[in-house]
């Protein structure tokens, strides 16, 4: 005589419940170290960008400088013309009025 028995009721005294915290702790491992990863990634991507940065910033620190230093050298520049200018117009003032004198003596 063969006794029929469903079969869920057999794996429900022989078979270990399933526990879903294994396989949870699986994806919160992956989860975790996917996003210490990306972190990591992001980071990096970061201390790139700023040296990356910071090279620019030197690059046009150094530009500026040498506009300065330019930019100074043409202010002197400029100040011993004008000097020199002002110089040129007190001689011309000067011989004017003894070419005024020699012409009206001449006539």
């Amino acid at each position: 005589m063969c006794i029929s028995i469903p079969r869920s009721s057999l794996c429900s005294g022989f078979c270990l419940p399933r526990s879903s915290k294994p396989q949870n702790l699986r994806l919160r491992r992956l989860s975790r170290k996917r996003r210490l990863l990306k972190e990591a990634k992001e980071k990096k991507r970061l201390r790139i960008a700023k040296a990356e940065m910071e090279v620019k910033n030197l690059k046009l620190y150094l530009k500026n400088r040498s506009i300065i230093e330019e930019n100074e050298k043409l202010r002197r520049q400029a100040m011993l013309l004008h000097q020199e200018n002002q110089t040129l117009l007190l001689q011309l003032r000067k011989k004017l009025p003894q070419e005024k004198q020699q012409q009206q003596s001449q006539t």
